[in-house]
């Protein structure tokens, strides 16, 4: 299939690029994507939360009194969960909530995706995406003369830092490079806009999907 290539200034079309059927035109496979999506945000998860079970805390070495005689309850530690200063009952311990997903099903989660985004027209490939200079200003115009106001994902090949700096302040608008795309990024956002560069690379980067 072809892909209409705008031009970085104007609407219009300039040329076409030629791309794969079975990574460009596949099947929309939504629970695939809904189990991609459930592991990035599951592996975004810090899981670092800690509290200290009665093993954890200091003192408590010595049993406070004598077993029998006293009248008072049964101890054997002042470390108990019942005492102040005393250990967790069910003590929180860090957890890794990452998930496992293979090669394969990645792959095609990202070609699915691409493919969806492309039946929906809401994929835009441009020859490449520059600003002049790192103002907002600047890349508000260049959205509005390409016909994308807000809610844009920009995939670009190499770092730009007068893009991102001119970026970072307009709400919904986020560039990203492409070696960092992730499922949810790309579902995310209700444009994307890709340099030819960053559509060449997941035509390989898929290809044995």
């Amino acid at each position: 299939m072809d892909l209409q290539i705008y031009s970085n200034t104007t609407h219009d079309a300039t040329s076409t690029l030629s791309v794969s059927d079975a990574i460009f035109a596949r099947e929309y496979n939504e629970p695939l994507i809904h189990q991609a999506v459930q592991k990035s945000l599951a592996g975004w998860r810090q899981g670092s939360v800690q509290t200290k079970s009665r093993a954890d805390v200091s003192g408590g070495g010595k049993k406070p009194w004598r077993q029998k005689g006293t009248g008072r309850a049964r101890a054997g530690s002042i470390r108990g969960p019942i005492w102040r200063g005393g250990g967790h009952t069910f003590a929180k311990a860090p957890r890794d909530f990452s998930q496992k997903m293979n090669k394969k099903a990645m792959k095609a989660v990202f070609s699915s995706i691409l493919s969806e985004l492309l039946r929906q027209n809401r994929l835009r490939v441009i020859d490449h995406f520059t600003v002049a200079e790192a103002k907002t200003k600047s890349l508000i115009q260049k959205l509005a003369s390409l016909g994308l106001a807000e809610n844009v994902l920009i995939v670009v090949s190499d770092f730009d830092y007068n893009l991102m700096l001119a970026a970072r302040n307009i709400p919904n608008v986020s560039v990203m490079e492409m070696h960092d795309i992730d499922p949810v990024d790309l579902v995310g956002f209700e444009h994307i806009i890709m340099t030819v560069e960053s559509v060449k690379f997941f035509e390989e980067r898929l290809a044995s999907c």
